[in-house]
């Protein structure tokens, strides 16, 4: 494939920084559009970057002037209002338009598995999600009713090494460092999919371009789907613990204790998810998910480990594992 010029609007993400560097080791011309550079993930060399505010569409209309671009990816739409602003503003001006939304777009609970592009979308506890659906109602109208370019791409927790993807985040580590208990939301057994975001970048810009992705969806994910239990242990040997103290606590009752974690556990994480990767790979051949999370757990505890000021106490998650714990030492009693 040629060259291609694209336009990343964030471009400092999990996954979109990803996307980035692997968009510009293929040779593609790639500007970023956000509110300014990021220490944590600094925009690869080669790219160009443009200063704007997705929440002030004026500053985004000045930063581009009159270009346009083979692709543009929006990493930052989350709802309806931001999506027909995209519409407005790139048609005409985009070869291909891909909106990121999410898997935990798809039903739930989940009626069949495993998932696929085609799985119903309805998720009746996490506002996130249904903001999603509706951004992606709006742009297959827009594809269906005058040909608006879009691409629908769905992730699934994706991840990197400044990102520690179970519930409580660094204080989970700590804690099991400390041989304290900590929080297993549900009862460890439900299967989840991490995704690291290297793996998700190649496929990702493999469907950059490509005008048989037009109008389509995809979800790129691993194909590695693990207990939930199996997911902190394997964090846990990668800290270097051999024998976590796992409680399990109701997502049900993590969510009536601490309100803040309840719409992405009852939404997304207490469902079984086991994905069905084969639409992503017959559109990108050779492409496969080559990052177990045994070694992206030892890559995210490295990162830590390098640096004090990333170890940082969270007074607020040790509150709330304590909150959990005393209502399920009561419960058990």
């Amino acid at each position: 494939m040629s060259a291609l010029t694209v336009l990343f609007i964030g471009g400092t993400g999990i996954i979109s920084s990803a996307a980035a560097a692997r968009a510009v080791e293929l040779g593609h011309d790639v500007t970023v559009l956000n509110r300014g550079a990021s220490s944590t993930r600094p925009t690869p060399p080669g790219v160009e970057v443009l200063t704007g505010d997705v929440s002030d569409p004026a500053s985004i209309r000045r930063a581009l002037g009159d270009r346009s671009f083979d692709v543009v990816v929006d990493f930052v739409a989350f709802t309806p209002d931001q999506v027909r602003a995209d519409i407005d503003l790139f048609t005409g001006r985009a070869g291909q338009y891909v909106f990121i939304s999410s898997a935990s777009a798809y039903q739930k609970p989940v009626a069949a598995l495993p998932i696929r592009e085609s799985s119903p979308l309805r998720n009746p506890f996490w506002q996130y999600s249904r903001d999603k659906i509706a951004c992606e109602d709006l742009l297959v109208g827009a594809y269906r009713e005058r040909g608006f370019p879009v691409t629908i791409v769905r992730p699934s927790h994706t991840y990197d090494r400044t990102t520690i993807p179970v519930t409580g985040g660094w204080a989970v580590v700590d804690r099991m460092r400390r041989g304290l208990e900590v929080v297993v939301p549900g009862d460890g057994t439900s299967l989840w999919t991490l995704t690291h975001h290297a793996d998700f970048a190649r496929a990702f810009v493999g469907l950059l371009g490509l005008p048989a992705a037009v109008g389509d969806v995809f979800h790129i994910t691993s194909d590695e789907a693990l207990p939930w239990d199996q997911i902190y242990t394997t964090l846990a040997a990668a800290a270097g613990v051999d024998d976590p103290a796992l409680v399990h606590v109701a997502s049900e009752s993590v969510a009536l204790v601490e309100p803040e974690w309840g719409p992405g556990l009852l939404g997304d994480k207490a469902h079984s998810v086991v994905f069905d990767n084969a639409k992503v790979k017959a559109f990108v051949p050779g492409w496969q998910a080559t990052t177990s999370w045994a070694t992206g757990a030892r890559e995210i505890v490295e990162w830590y480990d390098a640096e004090a000021s990333r170890r940082e106490a969270d007074p607020a998650t040790e509150a709330a594992f304590e909150r959990l714990l005393a209502g399920a030492r009561a419960f058990g009693a």
